[in-house]
């Protein structure tokens, strides 16, 4: 899909039926919204969002440079299947980076390993990748280095740990979290890492549907699907403050943003079938797939990102805020309460003792600060079940915060009213190594 520098997220449907299952500060701010919008014309309302877009990068498209941006996937970093002990988890393309040696092929790797591993694969920027890196170490490692996948023996034993690391598979609202677009609540199969074919077939079909290209637009639209889904068939789901409003949106925007195949006439990028299958280790015809776990692939004459157009942090607070400008209902927090169908959102404006509102959510890079701020002040109650002693761990986090929201201007938030997540049983019965 040929577009502007960054794809705009344009529905053409006049009438918004706003989630009835969302906090009524929500509602009350999209009601506000209607009666001051000046047009009812959608396209003039796509032309907010654009002008929104464009903020980070104004003007022409990416340069091509196929020398600069081509991904090697021969030689030293041919496909080798996992063997052994080797882990391979719910991130697609963490586990093709491994299986070509872009990470170490265990699946374990240090902070530097997934910073450069991350650039050199997919153009992903520094300030990102550096954060991401020390979130997973901390949630999921030793503070030094994490799986990809399950627990993994030996790491050291910085800060106390009190059991060996869950890796990514086992940090299931800590890091990974329900709506993924192709695996599962883990509530509702058992395991978070996984792919699940009918989940898969359906993005693909979308694809398909869209000229054999999965674009933002299709991704959102299928979002909207996928939270819906969760609503209706998990009693347990629960949009976390982390997983759910910063890393969820991460996930679903980095399909295309990463695996998009970059090209002289594509230079944003073009997401085929057959790369999506490639880095979701499916394989087989349309409609008779196969899902072979653990051996997702960098495709063939496939290329990443341009080095001047890598994807920062202030990028993903755009692509953040303008699919909840949108669809607000992916920066509520809150879920299901025991039984599907009855998610009850929680006020922002009382989580966070007035620092945002449903209203300032949606301003700047709010959408971004908020999921970073909650991950943050939610930390000491995940961490005292994982450190004997969480000063390290939250020295850490505190310090990687704090150097991922200086340039975003943040509001200040100190603390939080966690006891308003108490009616969420997919928060309180969660265990801390990841399982319910």
């Amino acid at each position: 899909m040929k577009a502007t520098f960054i794809f705009v997220l344009f529905y053409v449907s006049v009438a918004y039926a706003f989630p009835s299952y969302l906090s009524d500060a929500f509602i009350q701010r999209r009601g506000t919204e209607a009666k001051h919008e000046e047009s009812p014309c959608p396209y003039a309302r796509a032309a907010k969002r654009e002008t929104l877009a464009k903020r980070q990068i104004p003007g022409a498209t990416p340069p091509f440079d196929p020398e600069a941006q081509y991904v090697s996937n021969t030689g030293d970093h041919a496909f080798q299947a996992p063997t052994g002990n080797d882990q391979r988890g719910p991130c697609p393309g963490l586990n093709a980076m491994a299986n070509h040696g872009y990470l170490p092929r265990n699946g374990v790797g240090g902070l530097t390993d997934f910073i450069d591993g991350t650039a050199a694969v997919f153009g992903m920027g520094a300030d990102l990748a550096s954060f991401l890196a020390v979130y997973g170490a901390i949630f999921d490692g030793d503070l030094t280095k994490y799986s990809i996948g399950g627990p993994v023996n030996g790491l050291l034993n910085l800060g106390g740990l009190l059991g060996a690391p869950q890796g990514l598979s086992g940090s299931h609202n800590k890091y990974e979290g329900d709506v993924s677009p192709t695996r599962g609540d883990l509530y509702e199969y058992g395991n978070d890492y996984l792919v699940q074919l009918s989940q898969f077939t359906a993005l693909y079909e979308l694809g398909q549907q869209n000229g054999n290209s999965v674009d933002l637009d299709v991704l959102t639209n299928y979002r909207v699907t996928r939270f819906q889904q969760s609503v209706s068939q998990n009693p347990y789901f629960f949009n976390a403050p982390f997983s759910g409003v910063a890393a969820s949106p991460a996930a679903w925007s980095f399909i295309y943003r990463f695996m998009a195949n970059k090209s002289a006439e594509y230079p944003e990028g073009l997401l085929t079938g057959d790369v999506l299958k490639s880095f979701y280790s499916v394989s087989g015809d349309y409609p008779d797939f196969t899902y072979t776990p653990g051996h997702e692939r960098i495709p063939d004459n496939w290329y990443k990102r341009n080095p001047v157009d890598y994807y920062t942090l202030p990028y993903l607070a755009i692509d953040i805020n303008v699919m909840a400008l949108e669809h607000p209902q992916f920066l509520s927090v809150g879920g299901n309460t025991g039984k599907v169908n009855t998610f009850t959102g929680v006020d922002p404006a009382n989580l966070t003792e007035g620092v945002y509102n449903a209203g300032t959510l949606l301003e700047g890079n709010n959408g971004l600060c908020f999921g970073l701020q909650l991950g943050l002040q939610e930390a000491p109650d995940i961490l005292s079940g994982i450190f004997t002693d969480i000063d390290p761990a939250m020295d850490k986090l505190g310090a990687a915060v704090s150097k991922a929201t200086d340039g975003l201007g943040c509001p200040v938030l100190n603390e939080i009213n966690k006891g308003q997540f108490e009616e969420y049983p997919g928060y309180t019965q969660l265990k801390t190594d990841g399982t319910y």
